[in-house]
């Protein structure tokens, strides 16, 4: 039996974590949550919630990890969440080549409206998309899926994404118990709050938030790269 493994390439706060336990309650899939983070913050130096404690838990050298990514598992699926903000330099891409590639996109004004919450003082490079965007370029045959249309039709779009990355629909999908996953990074008292309690996918997203002008100015910023990401998303 050859795994099925996903990569699914998102920014922070952009119902990534949603999606890891949606596929986390299928009866045939393994999940890994952010197995970079802490490579990349060993790398970049950057000052994150809970830095020390990432980095404590998770293996700091991003060849270990790419290595993890590829090895064997006794799954049919291999669900692996990741943040393209983590594949900086010295971060190696060459095990993308064995994934199914997906990006997971949302409007620049949701994600920083919500990163604002948990992070002050967000740049362009926090949100990840212009690393989105280049990793999209690279990537072979991708499939790109938005968070808006997964809200707004929960169960049509994934049944559209099992279909777009050769894996049978499980119903399972549209719920999850309270309270978080056993494979939850250790960054998930800070930053999955909303989702631990949550059973399932939220409802549709109202208007666009108002955003402060030097958050307009990174939404105006990132527009281009989701703008060209979106035009390929998966539609119903």
């Amino acid at each position: 039996m050859k795994t099925k493994r996903i990569a699914m390439w998102s920014g922070p706060r952009n119902l990534s974590t949603a999606m890891m336990y949606s596929f986390g309650a299928r009866a045939d899939c393994k999940v890994v949550d952010e197995p970079f983070y802490a490579a990349y913050l060993k790398a970049s130096g950057i000052d994150h919630p809970m830095r020390d404690e990432i980095l404590a838990a998770q293996p700091t050298d991003g060849q270990s990890v790419a290595d993890t990514l590829i090895s064997p598992v006794s799954e049919p699926v291999f669900y692996q969440k990741h943040m393209a903000h983590h594949m900086i330099d010295g971060i190696p891409r060459d095990w993308m080549d064995q994934m199914t590639n997906v990006f997971l996109i949302r409007h620049p004004a949701r994600v920083l409206a919500s990163y604002a919450q948990k992070r002050e003082g967000p740049s362009l490079s926090d949100i990840g998309f212009v690393q989105q965007a280049a990793l999209f370029d690279a990537a072979e045959a991708p499939v790109v899926i938005d968070s808006a249309d997964i809200r707004d039709n929960p169960e049509g779009m994934l049944r559209a994404l099992c279909d777009a990355v050769g894996i049978d629909w499980d119903a399972g999908m549209l719920n999850w118990p309270a309270g978080g996953h056993a494979d939850d990074g250790v960054w998930a008292s800070h930053w999955y709050n909303a989702v631990h309690r949550s059973t399932g996918f939220a409802g549709a997203e109202g208007p666009l938030p108002d955003l402060p002008p030097e958050y307009q100015d990174i939404a105006d910023a990132a527009m281009p790269y989701y703008t060209r990401m979106a035009e390929k998303k998966l539609s119903l």
